[in-house]
């Protein structure tokens, strides 16, 4: 796997993991609709640890800068 996401974009999916995670834990969102955010919240924590999004390839972006030599 090659990484394809750049520092910004692994920061904005942590926070946004964090704060469904939170708003799920102070029982703010509940029900399906918690479960599905929080399902959403693990993959994005994941995806941003590995800096790699299995979307991105298929849409052919990348967030990721490359070095030039």
């Amino acid at each position: 796997m090659k990484k394809n996401m750049g520092t910004a974009d692994r920061i904005i999916r942590l926070l946004i993991a964090a704060i469904i995670a939170g708003l799920f834990f102070a029982n703010v969102i509940n029900g399906t609709l918690g479960l599905i955010l929080l399902i959403l919240a693990v993959v994005f924590a994941l995806t941003s640890f590995i800096s790699f999004c299995p979307l991105y390839p298929i849409f052919g972006w990348s967030t990721c800068t490359t070095k030039k030599n």
